[in-house]
């Protein structure tokens, strides 16, 4: 079970690599119509929500191989998706509303929270 946590966790660390090297700047430089926002308005949930699942599941793992590093870190992780996910409607308002410094600190966090997520998954795969 020990190495089925791991594969989750370096599953979830290929995700954000994928999502921040390679699609999210695509969609940038190839959506120049407006639909870039709806489109990252459609996928940011399901990211967050995907993250999520993926560290439950690592945890869950974790505990049944006894490997308690992981089921720490699959936890952390999962909390971190779970407060990204629940940002994303104020997020996306401050954008609506033409609240500039509300969405640059909640983009912000939004960045911070998947790059702890990264982290506490790097920390699994490498334990």
């Amino acid at each position: 079970m020990t190495e089925l946590a791991i594969l989750l966790a370096g599953a979830s660390l290929g995700i954000i690599v994928f999502q921040s090297v390679v699609l999210a700047p695509l969609v940038f430089s190839q959506l120049k119509d407006g639909s870039s926002g709806p489109f990252l308005r459609a996928l940011f949930p399901r990211f967050f929500l995907i993250l999520a699942g993926l560290s439950l599941a690592a945890a869950l793992s974790s505990y049944f191989g006894n490997f308690s590093r992981g089921v720490i870190l699959g936890c952390i992780a999962l909390a971190l998706a779970l407060v990204a996910y629940a940002l994303i409607p104020g997020t996306n308002r401050a954008r609506d509303e033409g609240r500039t410094t509300a969405f640059k600190r909640l983009h912000l966090a939004s960045v911070l929270l998947t790059l702890g997520i990264g982290i506490t998954n790097l920390l699994t795969v490498f334990s």
